[in-house]
């Protein structure tokens, strides 16, 4: 009786697959007309808002751009900012909770079960040295990323919650802030990046009405 033999180069090949699928799901990325527009827009515009409904894909769409200009990993048919060498990043939500469970999630895994982190939209093998926040359980502080020119990227992660205080002081490049936030907040993140002519952009689903921030946008008409 014959043993059953195994082609290992399709093995191989087939576990290489769903390695990269998992650990490099920025390579499968595939935005659709209008997140591809919101894209192309940053290329002319500092400030944009991604403003649609419940499960559309805004904050995949802000997930992957975070991840282009962490990595500079930038594919061929990009058209929107670009930055050439390593950025100082934020990226935002509401609470400390939901920053971990949204943005955290999308952008570096899974965040109780660190054995996944890198399967997020940032590639497991440009992820370096992180430090941990205090009082919230697997919330990442900061953490670095290697970048395509070398040298590392370092990307932030902040909440509304923290306030004002703990939004001023620093100079970024990129500032990424998922859900609607309060004005204030949105007038110091956009302070951040201006010495560094800078990128801020908004992605989230206007269940508060016309507030102020929706409103800035839609009167001067730069909203994708």
């Amino acid at each position: 009786m014959g043993y059953p033999r195994y082609n290992r180069r399709r093995v191989r090949s087939e576990y290489d697959g769903e390695r990269r699928s998992t650990e490099h799901k920025l390579a499968y990325y595939a935005p659709y007309p209008k997140q591809k527009l919101f894209h192309d827009a940053g290329a002319l515009h500092r400030e944009r808002l991604f403003m649609a409904g419940n499960r559309v894909g805004k904050t995949q769409c802000g997930a992957a751009e975070m991840a282009y200009h962490l990595t500079g990993q930038y594919p061929q048919s990009w058209g929107g900012k670009r930055f050439d060498k390593p950025v100082r990043a934020w990226a935002a939500g509401v609470t400390n909770e939901s920053v971990r469970d949204v943005v955290q999630e999308k952008l570096i895994g899974p965040p109780s079960r660190r054995a996944e982190w890198g399967h997020g939209l940032i590639p497991k093998h440009t992820l370096g040295d992180f430090s941990l926040s205090r009082g919230t359980a697997d919330l990442i502080d900061t953490i670095s990323v290697l970048h395509e020119s070398g040298g590392y990227s370092m990307l932030q992660f902040k909440s509304y919650s923290e306030g004002r205080t703990k939004w001023q002081g620093v100079g970024l490049e990129v500032c990424w802030m998922d859900e609607e936030c309060p004005e204030d907040l949105y007038y110091e993140a956009l302070t951040r990046t201006n010495e560094t002519d800078g990128t801020v952009y908004i992605t989230f689903t206007p269940i508060e009405g016309a507030t102020s921030v929706v409103r800035m946008f839609l009167q001067e008409g730069i909203r994708i």
